[in-house]
């Protein structure tokens, strides 16, 4: 049997390298009516304002940066509901190359869009009947392109391991680190550079309610898989882990919580009226989690990744005027 060879902090570094001058080194903020109202230190991470709107640019650029000449000849092809796909779309214009995406036909119509501007062909599939992976396997195989997963490669985990490393460079080390999950790059990503440079942080992964499969699998001791999950959490509607983010989430993750799609909609009020930010459902999921832990220690200092920015402002302002 094949030892799955896992990603190491020092990839995270390495990844960080070839980022430089490409992703930005998004803001850490912090909010007083957060502290007070939750007795904690908060420390924001706030991807919503990297490079197309979210962490993916980070683990997508690290990826198609790599490719050999045949490889950046034939182009990138990935499967996504959306972050994921501008973020190979543009760094697949950014680096030179053909970018295809398969998004599900339902995707957000500003992440349809913005794919598209990027330069990317884009091919739709419906989520509930199709099966993305084969479809995009048959693509890739037809075109000779070479796929990059959204979360389940080890470029992409050290990619989107760099915006905890930022985090934990900029504020020492940190007593709790909440990250979305959803296929689990961020999350394992995230917990390598906490065990390199927090090694007594806590890692909590959050999941939406109705799409709890990676805390289904950390209590079963094995992959667990759903079917794909109805919440307003687009970017968390994955059907189940990966074997590199589960192994690396089972080994460093010490839970998985989850949050209701109400609580994220008060999450992302929250983030509009007191830190003046735009926020998608999906990049609540770690803040939101932290507001209903009663295990959350008085006084922690205490991490946030804030995953995304990306949404449809008619279905933003709806959410938010609780439509």
């Amino acid at each position: 049997m094949t030892t799955l060879q896992l990603p190491t902090f020092d990839d995270v570094r390495a990844a960080a390298a070839r980022l430089a001058g490409h992703a930005h080194r998004t803001p850490v903020l912090r909010s007083a009516t957060a502290d007070e109202r939750w007795g904690a230190s908060f420390f924001f991470k706030c991807e919503n304002f990297q490079r197309m709107g979210a962490f993916k640019f980070r683990g997508a650029f690290n990826a198609l940066s790599r490719f050999d000449d045949r490889q950046r000849k034939a182009g990138a092809i990935a499967f996504s509901s959306g972050n994921h796909a501008q973020a190979v779309a543009l760094s697949a214009r950014l680096l030179g190359m053909p970018a295809l995406i398969v998004m599900p036909a339902d995707a957000p119509a500003a992440k349809l869009a913005a794919t598209r501007a990027y330069g990317a062909e884009v091919v739709l599939y419906d989520r509930f009947t199709e099966d993305r992976e084969a479809l995009t396997w048959q693509l890739a195989t037809e075109r000779g392109m070479t796929l990059i997963p959204p979360y389940d490669h080890p470029d992409v985990i050290t990619g989107q391991g760099t915006a905890a490393l930022e985090l934990f460079e900029e504020t020492g080390p940190l007593d709790r680190l909440y990250v979305c999950l959803g296929g689990g790059g961020l999350t394992s990503g995230s917990a390598l550079a906490a065990r390199a440079l927090s090694p007594q942080c806590q890692v909590l992964g959050v999941e939406p309610e109705a799409g709890n499969d990676g805390q289904q699998s950390l209590r079963a001791g094995h992959i667990v898989t759903i079917p794909t999950p109805q919440t307003i959490a687009d970017g968390a509607q994955t059907q189940h882990l990966g074997k590199y983010t589960f192994a690396v989430i089972q080994r460093d993750v010490a839970d998985i919580q989850t949050v209701s799609d109400a609580q994220l909609v008060d999450a992302m009020r929250f983030f509009a009226e007191r830190m003046k930010m735009v926020v998608e459902p999906t990049g609540c999921l770690a803040f939101a989690a932290a507001c209903a832990d009663a295990t959350l220690p008085r006084g922690a200092r205490v991490g946030i990744i804030v995953s995304g920015g990306n949404v449809d402002l008619g279905r933003y302002a709806a959410l938010i005027a609780g439509a």
